[in-house]
C-alpha cells in the first residue's frame, strides 16, 4: 500500500555491551534484595516472601530469571515487536503487527501517570530482572540488557494468544505493508484453526463435594514450559499461589487463601475490523466518516533487523484511523482494528484479582473491564462458584454481524461503551452445582442452569460446542461427593467423545461394503469395534483411530471465520452427513497404510510411538535418547487432558510439545488444600533433579501436595536465600 521501506545497513556490533550500573543503583538493588527471602521447596518451586508487595514482585522476577531468563526475554521480544533484532527478517510482519497494535509511547505515558503504589510494583518488576542480570554477567541477553518498568505495561494479559487482531491474518498485513503498487482489495484467504485449542476450568459447589467446600480445577493447555509455578507472600496482604507467565509479575491462574480463578481463552468478540473508505488528496490519505473526510494518522515504525553481524534498519509508515491501526485491506477498503490489546487497567486488574478475598472484591476488580481475551471460572471459601464469559465487552448494535468487518464510514457502527460485569454472559452459583468451560459455548456451562442464549447479543458469545466440553458435561452432571483426587481423576479422563460421532458411520460404511472390502479391513475394524474409546500406552486401536481421525478432520470444509471454526461438533456432523461411504473407507485405508509405512504394521501401541522427552536445548528430539511412553493425546478429540505430539525433525516417533502445563486442584476450606503438577519439572537446567522430576506424574495425572503455608514450606525447604546471595 505505497509503503516505502527504507533500508539502512547499520554497522553495529553483533553483541551490545552489558548494561553499566551506577554505584547508587547497585546499592539500591541490594537493599531491595535484602527485604526478600526465597524458599525453594523440595520440588524447586519458589516461595517468595517480602515486607511489601513490591518486595514480593522483586523476588518473583529474580526467581523467574533464575529458572528461565530466556523465556522472559522471548516474551518481551514478542510483546514489544522486536523479534527481528534477535532473529532477522522472518519475524518482520509479526513485529510490525505488534508495534501497530501497541504503542510503547502510550505505555511510557501510563507508567509516568500511574498510581504511586502501582508504579512501585512496576519498578520492582524491572529491578528484579536487572539485579539478576547484574549478578549474572555470564548471562548474555539477545537484545534486552536492561529492562524498563514500563515494559510490564506492554504485556498485560498472561494468555498464550493475547493479541486480538479482529480476524485479520499475517498475510494480509504483509500484503498491505510490503511496498510496491497499491494493493487495495488483496486476495483474502482466511487462516482458520491457527489458534491452539485448549484449557479447561471446572468449579464444584459445596453441594457436590465430599468435604462441603468449593473445589476448583485449573487446567490450561499451552506450549510446554510456557509458565512457571510460584507463590508470592507479603506483609501487605498478598498471599497467592499459581501459574506465572514468564516475565509477568502477577499470578495468572491460581488461588489465595480465600478464592481462586482459572482463565480459559475466550472467543468472545472483543476486537472489530472497520472497513474504511480511503482516498488520496495532495499526497495525503483521508478516510470518510459521516460524510466528511478525516486525515489518516501516520506513525513511523522503526525496526532493527539482525543481518549477520550487523543490523538492517527498516522504517515503515503505519496508518491509523479513529478506529485504530490499519492492518490490511479487503475489497478495496482498508481494515482498521479496534481492540484493547494493551492498557493500564488490564495490568491493574490482573494484579487486583490476586488480592481479592471475597466474591465482591473479585467482582470489583473485574469491574475494571479490561481483560480482553479470557473467560474466568471462579470458586471461593464461602462456597461461591461463578463463571464470566469474557470481561472486556464492547456494547454494539446487535443487528450487525460483528464476525466480519463493519462499515467504518458511519457512526452507526461505533462502539457505545462497555457492558458491565453483570451484563456479560455469566453464571453465579448455579443450581446444578457445577461449572465447566473448555473454550466452548457458555450456554452449556452448567447444565440446565446455563445462561439463556436468547438473553444476550450474538457478539457476546459467538462460539459453538466442542468435544472437550461434551466430555466434561458427561463427567460432571452426575458427579457427587467429589474429592480433590476425584476431581483430578475426572480432569485426566482419557475418553475421546469425538469418536462417539465418528465411529458409527465408519462401521455402517463397512457393514454395507462389498465382501472384498470387508476382508481387507476386517481386523482393523474389529479392533475399533472392541475399543473403549480411550487412549492408553498399550492401545493399538487408539493409534489407528487417531490416525484415521486426523484424516477425517482434514476432510472438513474450511470454516469461513474463526468463530465458525469453534462449532466443532456441528462441523464434524455436517461432514459426516456429506461424506460418502467410499470416501470414509478410503480415509480408513489411507490411515492403515500410513501406519504400515511408518512403523511396519497398523497394529502399533500408542505408547510405543507417542512419547515425552525434554531435550536439553528444547528442540533436539531423538528416537535414540531416553523418553517416556504417554497414553494421552490431543484435546481435539474430546480428551480433557491434552498432549499434542508430532514427529520432530527426523524422528519416527511422536514427541509432545504442547498441552497440559501447570495444573491445579484446589479445595477452599478453612485451610487451603491443593495439589499441582507441572510439565516435566520446575527447572530449565538439564543437570537439575527438577528438570524432569514431575514428568511421570504429569503423564499419569499424579499431583504433588501444594505447600501453601510457610510452616509447611520450611519443613520441605531445599534452599533458603536472598536474591543474589
Amino acid at each position: 500500500m505505497i509503503k516505502k521501506l527504507l533500508f539502512v545497513l547499520l554497522l553495529l556490533p553483533s553483541v551490545l555491551p552489558a548494561q553499566k550500573y551506577s554505584a547508587h543503583e547497585i546499592a539500591r538493588l541490594r537493599r531491595e534484595a535484602a527485604n526478600v527471602t526465597i524458599i525453594r521447596d523440595n520440588w524447586g518451586v519458589p516461595h517468595i516472601y517480602g515486607k511489601t508487595d513490591a518486595d514480593a514482585v522483586f523476588g518473583l522476577m529474580y526467581a523467574q530469571c533464575e529458572d528461565n531468563f530466556k523465556g522472559i526475554e522471548e516474551n518481551y521480544l514478542y510483546q514489544l515487536g522486536r523479534q527481528t533484532e534477535a532473529r532477522g527478517e522472518k519475524n518482520l510482519y509479526t513485529d510490525i503487527t505488534l508495534q501497530l497494535v501497541a504503542d510503547s509511547a502510550d505505555a511510557i505515558k501510563d507508567y509516568k501517570t500511574s498510581a504511586p503504589w502501582f508504579k512501585k510494583l512496576m519498578d520492582a518488576f524491572a529491578d528484579g530482572i536487572n539485579y539478576y542480570l547484574y549478578k549474572h554477567p555470564e548471562v548474555k541477553p539477545m537484545v534486552f540488557h536492561h529492562f524498563e518498568p514500563w515494559y510490564a505495561l506492554m504485556f498485560t494479559d498472561g494468555s498464550v494468544s493475547a493479541t486480538v487482531t479482529g480476524g485479520i491474518n499475517m498475510n494480509e498485513t504483509r500484503n498491505f505493508y510490503d511496498g510496491g503498487p497499491e494493493k487495495l482489495g488483496a486476495v483474502y484467504k482466511p487462516a482458520i484453526d491457527e489458534r491452539e485449542m485448549g484449557s479447561n476450568g471446572f468449579a464444584i459447589a459445596p453441594s457436590r463435594s465430599a468435604s462441603g467446600h468449593a473445589l476448583l480445577y485449573i487446567n490450561p493447555h499451552v506450549p510446554f514450559y510456557f509458565r512457571s509455578e510460584a507463590q508470592m507472600v507479603s506483609g501487605e496482604g498478598l498471599d497467592v499461589y499459581g501459574a506465572v507467565t514468564w516475565g509477568q509479575f502477577f499470578v495468572y491462574q491460581g488461588f489465595n487463601p480465600h478464592c481462586g480463578w482459572m482463565h480459559t481463552s475466550s472467543y468472545a468478540d472483543v476486537g472489530d475490523l472497520y472497513a474504511e473508505k480511503v482516498s488520496k488528496k495532495d499526497g495525503k490519505w483521508y478516510y470518510e466518516y459521516n460524510g466528511t473526510l478525516k486525515p489518516v494518522t501516520e506513525r513511523k515504525l522503526v525496526l532493527n533487523i539482525k543481518n549477520g553481524n550487523g543490523f538492517e534498519k527498516k522504517t515503515i509508515t503505519g496508518y491509523y484511523t479513529q478506529h485504530g491501526p490499519v492492518l490490511g485491506s479487503r475489497g478495496g477498503r482498508w481494515l482498521a482494528l479496534r481492540a484493547n490489546n494493551r492498557s493500564y487497567k488490564a495490568l491493574l486488574e490482573s494484579w487486583l484479582i490476586t488480592k481479592a478475598n471475597t466474591f465482591a472484591e473479585y467482582k470489583k476488580a473485574m469491574g475494571l473491564l479490561s481483560n480482553a481475551t479470557n473467560n474466568t471460572v471462579y470458586a471461593d471459601d464461602k462456597g461461591n462458584i461463578a463463571f464470566w464469559y469474557g470481561n472486556y465487552m464492547p456494547r454494539r448494535d446487535p443487528n450487525l454481524d460483528w464476525t466480519l468487518p463493519v462499515d467504518g464510514s458511519t457512526s452507526a457502527t461505533d462502539w457505545k461503551g462497555l457492558h458491565s460485569v453483570d451484563e456479560i454472559v455469566h453464571v453465579y452459583n448455579p443450581s446444578t452445582g457445577w461449572i465447566q468451560n473448555c473454550n466452548s459455548t457458555p450456554f452449556a456451562s452448567s447444565g440446565i442452569a446455563s445462561p439463556d442464549k436468547n438473553k444476550y447479543p450474538a457478539y457476546m458469545a459467538p462460539d459453538g460446542q466442542n468435544y472437550r466440553a461434551v466430555t466434561a458435561i458427561k463427567l460432571l452432571e452426575n458427579a457427587k461427593n467429589l474429592t480433590l483426587d476425584g476431581l483430578i481423576t475426572k480432569g485426566y479422563d482419557h475418553y475421546l467423545s469425538a469418536f462417539d460421532d465418528l465411529l458409527p458411520p465408519l462401521f455402517k460404511a463397512y457393514d454395507e461394503a462389498a465382501d472384498s472390502v470387508k476382508q481387507s479391513l476386517a481386523e482393523p475394524v474389529k479392533s475399533l469395534r472392541e475399543w473403549d474409546r480411550r487412549t492408553t500406552v498399550n492401545s493399538a486401536a487408539a493409534t489407528l483411530a487417531l490416525e484415521w481421525g486426523g484424516l477425517m478432520y482434514r476432510a472438513m470444509p474450511q470454516a469461513k471465520t474463526t468463530e465458525a471454526s469453534t462449532y466443532q461438533t456441528t462441523r464434524v456432523n455436517e461432514m459426516l452427513h456429506s461424506i460418502s461411504n467410499k470416501q470414509m473407507l478410503d480415509h480408513f485405508r489411507e490411515a492403515i497404510n500410513s501406519l504400515k509405512n511408518h512403523y511396519g504394521t497398523w497394529d502399533v501401541k500408542w505408547g510405543d510411538i507417542n512419547r515425552y522427552q525434554r531435550p536439553a536445548d528444547g528442540v533436539s528430539f531423538s528416537d535414540d535418547a531416553p523418553s517416556l511412553p504417554v497414553g494421552l493425546t490431543s484435546s481435539a478429540y474430546g480428551q480433557l487432558p491434552s498432549f499434542q505430539s508430532r514427529a520432530m525433525n527426523n524422528t519416527k516417533k511422536r514427541y509432545g510439545y504442547s498441552g497440559n502445563s501447570f495444573i491445579a486442584a484446589v479445595e477452599f476450606g478453612p485451610r487451603i488444600k491443593a495439589k499441582t503438577v507441572i510439565t516435566g519439572g520446575q527447572s530449565f537446567d538439564p543437570s537439575s533433579k527438577h528438570f524432569t522430576d514431575e514428568a511421570q506424574m504429569y503423564i499419569d495425572g499424579k499431583f504433588k501436595d501444594v505447600l501453601f503455608y510457610k510452616s509447611d514450606v520450611l519443613k520441605h525447604a531445599g534452599k533458603i536465600y536472598h536474591p543474589g546471595l
